[in-house]
């Protein structure tokens, strides 16, 4: 089987395949439309790596919080738009798992990656319901989460466990 280029007109050539030029099958192709597609393959790839970057993040997973309050709770950690979100997944007190009004809530708001492991957003203490600036960076299976107020004079600090 191999390939014909003619061109009828000059700006729209015709590609017939051979082998299937006895049935008179003729394929016109547009140069606009192979530009097209080319760009829609590179915006796919484009996407799949963004979302390669997203899936490397140190940050992404599941986590959990130290006491607070007498309660602790897995927090998953994922991406949301340049960022990294974590909701509460799971919560926790002495006698073991609980029925919890905040899960599902977003704990880390909008954690924005510094490219050395660290990250600057907010966070939600539910606790007393009030968002701090906050600040946080991973090492290994290791979390150091701080909310701070006053411009940073004032924080409060965690060390979460990855736990998946």
């Amino acid at each position: 089987m191999g390939l014909h280029v003619t061109s009828q007109f000059a700006t729209r050539p015709k590609v017939r395949l051979a082998g299937i030029a006895e049935a008179g099958a003729w394929f016109v192709i547009d140069r606009e439309e192979i530009n097209m597609k080319k760009l829609i393959l590179a915006a796919i790839a484009g996407l799949g790596l963004a979302g390669a970057a997203f899936a490397a993040d140190p940050a992404v997973g599941t986590w959990q919080t130290q006491v607070d309050d007498g309660k602790y709770a897995h927090i998953k950690m994922a991406p949301c738009g340049a960022a990294v979100c974590g909701v509460i997944a799971r919560s926790f007190d002495s006698s073991g798992e609980i029925q919890s009004k905040n899960i599902g809530k977003k704990l880390v708001i909008d954690m924005k990656p510094a490219g050395d492991g660290s990250y600057a957003g907010k966070v939600w203490r539910p606790s007393n319901g009030k968002i701090y600036i906050g600040k946080m960076s991973v090492s290994g299976k290791k979390l150091k989460l701080s909310g701070c107020v006053a411009g940073g004079l004032i924080c409060s600090k965690q060390t979460w466990s990855k736990v998946k």
